[in-house]
């Protein structure tokens, strides 16, 4: 269970042989495992019998293999000396090769930087709601990632990738001292994302250049051996966020409430017609409805209506609908503020004062 927690972060093709190794250390009565890819680290710690404490680094895919394919009792790890270790259980004997404990990068301390506490659970909820709208162009790497802003008395998390804006706040107690915010890569997002919501709290700790998180176990991962907590560090992306602020519309002058599946399902059932080549949908809102409408060459057409309550103008959408069902996926409220101005400017979603997606229209030749 705890060489699973720490594989993730292990790159396929490292550049330097010690990185495919798990660093094993041997203290008390327990065994902290750690991997690093130089950007991401990750420590966890479980329960051991230590009758000799020590340090050793064996390749972690195959030592989880091995472990995993052992016979259903306790395992034996036993350094051999520094270049081999010895790994049994029952009438299973395995003889594997170390590398040297001095070539393992170590991961950074942090020391009074600032440090926030938040509920798991909560945090998971932020980063989900806002996580699809990372960019994945490579020459913009300031948006590979989500962006955290510790100020005003409140955590704010925000990701764009130029199309769309996702972002969602919490009231937090923010210090003058304790202010700042960084960019958390997408590699560390997804790990972070599945790391959370197993325990209580989680413990953020951010300087100009690094973040860690440790994130508290909860009772069911403590029954299988793990201990309290899981440390995740992490480099932060280079660069400077854009502003963010002015992409959100202050003037859209309608808004209408929706139910989130309801909608989810017209925009599935009107973007089947779809292709990449047509990736778009048409929402024309009228007099208490909306019509959806899908079309391609290759596929034909489709058309939907959905009965709201609305007595704006007339007024035609055109979205990519990938855009549209991402963060519908992704909210948990049966029901879901639409906002928009006219046919040119970009529709937003919103659940509370606390979320909002941003979606730019496709404007159509």
């Amino acid at each position: 269970n705890g060489l699973q927690q720490v594989s993730n972060v292990v790159p396929l093709r490292p550049t330097m042989p010690i990185l495919s190794n798990v660093l094993i250390e041997a203290t008390g009565d327990q065994v902290s495992l750690t991997t690093t890819n130089l950007d991401l680290g990750i420590r966890c710690t479980i329960k051991a019998q230590v009758e000799t404490e020590g340090t050793l680094t064996l390749p972690v895919r195959k030592l989880a293999s091995i472990v995993r394919d052992l016979p259903n009792m306790e395992v034996q790890v036993e350094a051999l000396d520094a270049e081999h270790a010895k790994v049994s259980a029952g009438s299973s004997k395995f003889r594997m090769t170390a590398i040297g404990v001095s070539e393992f990068p170590p991961l950074p301390d942090f020391q009074n930087d600032s440090e926030f506490v938040l509920g798991q659970e909560s945090l998971q909820g932020m980063l989900k709601s806002v996580s699809y709208a990372q960019s994945t162009d490579e020459t913009r790497h300031m948006l590979n990632g989500v962006f955290f802003s510790f100020d005003d008395d409140k955590l704010t998390v925000v990701a764009t990738d130029g199309k769309r804006l996702a972002l969602n706040s919490q009231d937090l107690e923010v210090t003058e001292e304790q202010a700042g915010n960084f960019i958390l890569p997408m590699k560390t997002v997804t790990e972070l994302e599945r790391l959370l919501g197993k325990g209580q709290d989680a413990k953020i700790l951010f300087n100009d250049r690094q973040v860690a998180f440790d994130i508290e176990v909860g009772e069911d991962a403590q029954e299988q051996g793990l201990t309290q907590t899981i440390h995740l560090v992490s480099k932060a992306v280079e660069g400077k966020f854009p502003n963010y602020k002015i992409v959100m519309p202050e003037d859209t002058e309608q808004s209408v409430a929706l139910d989130r599946e309801i909608l989810h399902e017209n925009i599935s059932r009107a973007a089947l017609v779809v292709t990449e080549k047509s990736q778009s949908i048409t929402m024309t809102f009228s007099e208490n409805q909306i019509l959806f409408k899908g079309q391609s060459a290759e596929f034909g057409e489709s058309e939907e209506t959905m009965h709201i309550e609305y007595n704006g103008p007339e007024t035609k959408l055109t979205f990519n609908p990938d855009y549209l069902k991402n963060p519908l996926k992704v909210l948990d409220d049966d029901k879901v503020i639409f906002e928009f101005k006219n046919d040119m400017s970009p529709g937003v979603f919103k659940n509370n004062s606390h979320f909002s997606c941003v979606v730019m229209p496709l404007r159509l030749g």
